[in-house]
Parts: structure tokens; C-alpha cells; sequence
């Protein structure tokens, strides 16, 4: 397979920071390569750089695919005036500068300018990249097309950005935290795409079910190098701890030896032969492997939370809207001790806003609320907290707490809490403008574990916390003594974390499942498909009963021609993929015919996919 990128000896650093030197490794095509790293090791640097929007201090970038590569970056640059369907035709080639033109002239009357934009889509082909967009489109449950940028949620914009860089098919992908404000549906349907999919993708993810589904290499960045695994993400967690094993073997060695020849520099004569110089140089060598850092630090959250009496949090008859949209309708529920509980629903079916209410924040239309006077909540929110830039971050936490009370009932400073959170002494006195944003999202996190409260409420922790301080923040979570509450659209993290759901199925309606994610998945689509099963024999039961057919809303002429293109696509893409079945089961292909037939056979099945769905959509209106 061709080469995509090459990246050779790179390095960078800020200040006296050193991120990573020396990086090298390459990317062929079809590969799909995580990027893991810990906040600050340099990760969005990285993506920076091979992107081309941030210098490095040595090495090279090699880019062999320039003309077809998209970068979606963590907060997507896109032009707030622009209206969701000009964002998403904002590239400059000339077929979306043609498809653009025809859907803003189709919208007039002006017959001559319509013909003249039809001939110019028939000439370019254009009517089969439409037909792409609108499924992608349709897929990604965009917003009204015709609304501005600036109007949209967080989620909203996340979508518009990935169908942006999807509809133009790129040889190369660079992914930086994709799954960030999408729910839970998004991410599932993202996660079968790109699987699906021959592109080259290069991401940086916080989300481990989508690693162990979608990639095939991990490149794991640490003590400024980078460490290959060929595999997904659970094969990178086996041969990690392989990994830090050998490596801390090798240090405990080269410890040991260090005491033999430190008593023989003490004893060395002043006559300096070569074999004494050599053995000198080896020494100091020697120093530096004894002193390195032993890898894989564990956070100890293990925290003394405050105590808790007989009533913690009652929820009575409890309703609220926001305007038209109902959040709550009579919603009651009584905690108990030590219950977790995950929330989850679509992006503005009101999960934060119902943290709010049941925290005081908001107060409930209708019904009651009831706290338990030794409840004393931890509330991590989405926003964080908005640090003093020039505040050191030593006495961010000093501001809260000079020592904090651990498990065992001992106390320790609030610098060696800082410490157990990955933020070694040095970098104590270092001001919070410096930090990277997953670091301060660490030390967010500290300031509320911190304040020992009894009622942990997390809204969407998994975001820009890194894969090992997640890891930690389940294992406390697992041993925590207090409730806890969350919302989060990471299965992974809620499948380790919660006793039940709270699912938010919208219009104020909540379903308390008795489960975690990965069983409320299975048990939402048995029960999907057995009401498609019914609908179905409804439709059919109903059309033997009536003879005549009711006409539903008419598709417009644009439609139309859209539904035959369909027609005509997907009946050649299934053709050409029974040819290339027919061939990879005839023995006769060389290694190389062999490897590309595979791929396109790879490639065509999203795409008839894509298009049954967009075509299903279509014909169900033209009746």
C-alpha cells in the first residue's frame, strides 16, 4: 500500500517544556491510527504540525496526499454568518461551487438560470456528489440547512464540521477529539462510517469504544517519544503494561548496578587510563537510565468524603419546560446510599438543565425537591471553572483547601494532592495560562474532589480528560462512597461506572433502566426492531384493507431527479460489487490486484448503504 504520511525526528517544545523529540513513523493507505497521550504531552501540537498550522523545531512532515486531506480540529473553524448549507459547500472546488450556484438558482423562478445550472451539474456530473451530501446530511441529522452558524448548539456545529470533512472523501483524515458534544447515536453512526470506510484517519479520542472499533494502530506518545501497537485499543492496553513492565525491570537493573559502580568511582585512582575513562563514560550513562522516571503514574483519589445521613435526595411530582420544549413531567425518584446513576439522551433533551434543578440552581414549574441536610455536592460542570490566568496553580487549590482528608483519615498538603493528579512539584508555581486545556480540566477536577463532597455530580467528564486520568476517575468512582450522577455520551465510562439510566427519551419523559449502557443498547434495539416488525405487518394488513392509496407530500422536481440517480447508483454499485466478489473468489489475482479489490469492495458497501437509506427516504414520500 502506498505511503500517506511520513513524519521523521520531529520535535517541539515550549520553553523549557519539552513535548516530544525524535518522533518518527509512517501511514499507509486505509490505515486508522489513534493517537494516545496524557493532557499536555503535545498531542493537538502534533496534529498541528502535520497539518501544516504550527512550526516544529526539528525534523519533517511529509505529506503525500496535500490536494486531499481535511483536518477537523477540537473547536471547528466555521464561519458563524454562513448559513449550515453554505458552511457545509464552503470548499472551493468547482463541483461545490456548482451545486451551490444550482441550489440558490433553483430556489428562484427564473427558468433560463435553472436550465443553465442543470446543464452545468450535468456536465460536471454533479448530481451523483449531491446525492452523497444529502445522505451524509441526512445521516448526521443536521438543522434546518438554511440556519446560521452563530444559532447553532456546540453539537449542532460538531455535525456541520464532520460533514464538511466527510462529503469530500479525503485520502487523509486527521480527527482531533470527534466525538466531543455529540450524543450517543452520533457517535455509533460516526463509528460505523469510518469503519466502513477505506480514508487514511489519523485521530485523537478520549472515547475507548470508538479506539477498539475504528482503529487498527495505536501510537502511544510518552516521555517525549512515541511508542507503536498493531492493534485497537484493547491490544494496546495489553502490550502497554508488557511495555511498562520491561521498563521498569530495566530501571530496577540498572539501580541495583548503580551501587557497584558508585563504589568504584569512590575507590577509582586519579590515574585515568582509557579503560578508566570508558568505564567513566559508562557510569554517567548508567546514572541516567538508574534515574529515569519508572512510567505509569497512578492517581490515589481515594478521598474522605463528608459524612452521609438516613435522606439524601427526593424528587417529587417534579415538572419544567423551557418554553415549549418539556425538560421534567412529574418526574419522582428517591436516592439511596452509594447509587450512581448515568444519564443519557440526545443533545437539548434537557441533561444538564435537570443537574441544575435537582442541584438548586434552577427551580422546578411543578412539585418538590428535598436535600438531606449533610448532602454536600461535588458539581463538575461542563463550562469548569474559569481560573485567574495569572493564578499559579498551587494556589488554585490552596484556596480551597491547605491540606485534604484521605480515606484512612490522614490528611496531606494540598501540594502533594497536586502531586497524586499528575502535576509534579515543579510545575506547581507555573501560572494556569500555561497549561494545556486538558490540564486544566485535571485541575478542575481536583478543585472539587478537593471540597470532600458525598454527592459527586459530573457533567460530561470524559471530555478533554485524557484515557489515563479517566481510567483513575473510574477506579475512585468504583470505591466512592457517596452518589453519583453523570452525563456523559462515553458507553465505555458508563458501562464501568453506573448501577442504572436515566433515559432521557424527550418531550419530559424519563425512563429509569435497570442497567448499564451496553445492556440498555441491546434491550433498545430488540425492542426497535420488534416495532418495526409491527409497523410493518400494520402497513401491510392496512394496505389489503384499503384499496385505494392515500398520497403523502409530493417529492419536488429536484427530489425526483435525485430518486432516479439513486435508482441508477445503487443498482451499478451492487453490480460492481457482486464482480469483485466473484473475482477475490476466483484464486486468479496477484497480491496487488488482490489488495485492491478488497478495498474497493470495502469502500462500496457504506456507499450502497448511504444511498438505500437516502433512497428508502425518498420513496417512501413518492407514493
Amino acid at each position: 500500500m502506498s505511503t500517506i504520511l511520513q513524519v521523521e525526528n520531529l520535535a517541539r517544545s515550549y520553553g523549557e517544556k519539552n513535548l516530544f523529540e525524535n518522533i518518527s513513523f509512517v501511514l499507509s493507505q486505509s490505515q486508522k491510527v489513534a493517537l494516545i497521550a496524557r493532557n499536555g504531552a503535545g498531542k493537538t501540537s502534533l496534529l498541528n504540525i502535520i497539518a501544516g498550522l504550527e512550526p516544529c523545531d526539528a525534523g519533517t512532515v511529509n505529506l503525500f496526499c496535500r490536494d486531499s486531506f481535511e483536518y477537523l480540529k477540537q473547536e471547528p473553524d466555521l464561519d458563524p454568518a454562513n448559513t449550515v448549507f453554505e458552511e457545509v459547500y464552503s470548499h472551493s472546488n468547482d463541483i461545490q461551487k456548482t451545486i451551490l450556484n444550482y441550489e440558490h438558482v433553483i430556489k428562484g423562478e427564473n427558468k433560463e438560470e435553472i436550465q443553465r445550472a442543470i446543464e452545468q451539474m450535468d456536465a460536471i456530473q454533479g448530481w451523483e456528489y449531491e446525492t452523497r451530501v444529502k445522505q451524509i446530511l441526512t445521516q448526521l441529522k443536521l438543522p434546518d440547512l438554511d440556519q446560521r452558524i452563530g444559532e447553532l448548539s456546540g453539537g449542532q456545529r460538531k455535525r456541520v464540521a464532520l460533514a464538511k470533512v466527510f462529503i469530500t472523501e479525503p485520502a487523509f483524515l486527521i480527527l482531533d477529539e470527534p466525538t466531543n458534544h455529540l450524543d450517543v447515536e452520533m457517535i455509533e453512526w460516526m463509528e460505523e462510517y469510518l469503519s466502513k470506510t477505506s480514508i487514511t484517519l489519523l485521530m485523537v479520542t478520549h472515547d475507548r469504544y470508538f479506539l477498539d472499533r475504528v482503529c487498527d494502530e495505536v501510537l502511544e506518545m510518552g516521555n517525549a517519544a512515541v511508542y507503536k501497537y498493531k492493534g485497537n485499543y484493547s491490544y494496546f492496553i495489553e502490550k502497554q503494561a508488557e511495555r511498562i513492565g520491561n521498563q521498569n525491570k530495566e530501571v530496577e537493573r540498572a539501580q541495583n548496578l548503580m551501587r557497584t559502580e558508585q563504589e568504584w568511582m569512590r575507590r577509582m585512582p586519579k590515574a585515568r587510563t582509557t579503560k578508566a575513562k570508558a568505564r567513566i563514560d559508562s557510569f554517567y550513562e548508567l546514572q541516567e537510565k538508574a534515574s529515569a522516571k519508572i512510567y505509569e503514574e497512578r492517581l490515589n483519589m481515594n478521598i474522605e468524603g463528608a459524612r452521609m445521613g438516613n435522606k439524601i435526595l427526593e424528587i417529587n411530582d417534579v415538572s419544567f419546560k423551557w418554553g415549549e420544549l418539556a425538560i421534567l413531567k412529574g418526574f419522582t425518584y428517591t436516592f439511596k446510599r452509594r447509587e450512581k446513576v448515568g444519564i443519557v439522551g440526545k443533545n437539548g433533551s434537557g441533561k444538564s438543565t435537570f443537574l441544575d434543578i435537582i442541584t438548586g440552581r434552577i427551580r422546578p414549574q411543578k412539585g418538590h425537591i428535598q436535600t438531606g441536610e449533610t448532602i454536600q455536592y461535588g458539581y463538575y460542570k461542563q463550562q469548569g471553572l474559569l481560573f485567574n490566568e495569572d493564578t499559579k496553580v498551587i494556589d488554585v487549590v490552596k484556596e480551597i483547601a491547605e491540606v485534604v482528608k484521605i480515606g484512612n483519615g490522614d490528611t496531606i498538603s494540598a501540594a502533594a494532592f497536586l502531586n497524586y493528579f499528575m502535576f509534579p512539584y515543579p510545575s506547581h508555581f507555573q501560572s494556569v495560562y500555561k497549561l494545556s486545556g486538558g490540564e486544566r480540566r485535571r485541575l478542575y477536577l481536583v478543585t472539587v474532589l478537593m471540597q470532600s463532597p458525598n454527592f459527586l455530580i459530573l457533567d460530561e467528564p470524559t471530555n478533554d480528560l485524557d484515557i489515563l486520568t479517566l481510567n483513575v476517575l473510574e477506579e475512585y468512582l468504583a470505591t466512592f462512597n457517596g452518589c453519583v450522577v453523570v452525563v456523559t455520551h462515553d458507553r465505555y465510562f458508563l458501562d464501568k461506572i453506573v448501577d442504572h439510566l436515566f433515559v432521557f427519551e424527550g418531550d419530559g419523559i424519563i425512563k429509569d433502566f435497570p442497567g448499564n449502557y451496553t445492556q440498555y443498547k441491546v434491550w433498545s434495539d430488540e425492542l426497535k426492531r420488534k416495532e418495526l416488525l409491527q409497523k410493518k405487518m400494520t402497513v401491510r394488513l392496512s394496505e389489503s384493507q384499503k384499496p385505494v392509496v392515500q398520497v403523502s407530500n409530493k417529492l419536488s422536481f429536484k427530489e425526483k431527479r435525485e430518486l432516479e440517480q439513486l435508482e441508477k447508483e445503487i443498482a451499478m454499485l451492487e453490480t460492481e460489487k457482486l464482480e469483485i466478489e466473484s473475482d477475490l473468489q476466483s484464486g486468479s489475482l496477484n497480491p496487488e490486484a488482490l489488495t485492491l479489490r478488497s478495498e474497493r469492495w470495502a469502500a462500496i458497501i457504506p456507499e450502497i448503504e448511504l444511498k438505500t437509506d437516502r433512497w428508502m427516504e425518498l420513496s417512501d414520500r413518492d407514493i
